[in-house]
């Protein structure tokens, strides 16, 4: 399969997209990011998740924290704390920094952020086209308790890293993303793509918001091609991270078979659940989805790698049954 197209949130679809890059090697691998976790601090554009990909595919992300970068510094941060100037909670280090200066210059000057992420890629050299769901402003809002017995909506990331998730969530909301377009190029990669993948990524904060975009979803499910995804769920927890706690938000249980029952078969043609949970593979397939169970636990780059064949195979099983 020569033309892949992966939707990716962050640390789980980035290390995924390492494995395919190495599965596939001659592939032209698209990449389309969820930018619903982006945020503006201190004046600056952070896009977390498009960073991650590029961060992991070119070499120069802080390996054991899945995010930022190598080797990092916050002499900044520790300066804007000292000024009394926050959030304190979310971790920018210095050299983080530069990037979303460049950014925030760049769309200042006009570029819309697909322009922009290229630009920043030339830099990275990921191995794949990294392309932003929208050029459009989403944030992905979450409503919660506030406390005196109604609710409130918070940005994601405060609810993610400043509350760690411990909150319960009532709803996801991806605040513009009913006004958001398609990036430049994202419509024609997939209408191109020999085969469409969803790594183990959130299913609804990161993949789930960029299938929100109007015409997203509509365009995978009429490309014609295999649509393979890969559990974030193994043995009725998340792999990494807190998944399950925006799964309860949208009523989906924290289930390899009901994460696909909840992107569904008319989206869906084939999804790799992990050998633990090797008793879903007849649920998931009497809901119109082939499935497979295979280790999916990206242990090292092998193991990552032995995961993207095995969803590249399983797309060819439904393409020749």
């Amino acid at each position: 399969m020569r033309r892949i197209v992966a939707l990716s949130g962050g640390i789980g679809g980035a290390r995924f997209l390492r494995g395919l890059r190495r599965a596939a090697p001659e592939a032209d691998i698209t990449v389309i990011g969820n930018t619903g976790d982006d945020i503006h601090l201190f004046g600056l554009k952070v896009c977390p998740d498009l960073d991650t990909v590029m961060y992991t595919l070119g070499g120069g992300i802080h390996e054991e924290q899945g995010w930022g970068r190598a080797g990092e510094t916050f002499a900044v941060k520790e300066e804007l704390a000292a000024y009394g100037v926050g959030p304190e909670w979310f971790g920018l280090g210095d050299r983080d920094f530069a990037t979303h200066i460049v950014r925030t210059q760049m769309l200042a000057a006009g570029y819309p952020l697909s322009a922009v992420t290229e630009a920043l890629c030339r830099r990275w050299e990921p191995g794949v086209r990294l392309l932003p769901m929208t050029d459009d402003r989403v944030e992905t809002h979450v409503l919660t308790d506030d406390g005196d017995g109604g609710r409130k909506a918070i940005h994601f990331q405060e609810y993610w890293v400043r509350l760690r998730a411990e909150v319960p969530a009532h709803a996801i909301v991806p605040v513009g993303a009913e006004q958001a377009e398609p990036a430049p190029g994202v419509l024609e990669a997939i209408g191109a793509a020999d085969v469409v993948l969803f790594p183990p990524s959130n299913p609804v904060v990161s993949i789930g918001t960029i299938l929100a975009v109007p015409g997203m979803r509509e365009a995978i499910a009429g490309a014609g091609v295999p649509v393979v995804g890969l559990s974030p769920v193994i043995g009725g927890a998340p792999v990494r991270g807190m998944a399950d706690k925006v799964l309860a938000a949208v009523g989906v249980e924290p289930t390899a078979a009901a994460v696909a029952r909840h992107y569904g078969s008319g989206l869906l043609d084939g999804w790799l659940v992990d050998t633990v949970d090797a008793d879903a593979v007849g649920a998931v397939e009497e809901d119109g989805i082939r499935c497979r169970a295979v280790p999916l636990l990206m242990t090292d780059l092998d193991a990552t790698t032995d995961m993207a064949r095995a969803a590249l195979a399983l797309a060819g099983e439904v393409v020749n049954p």
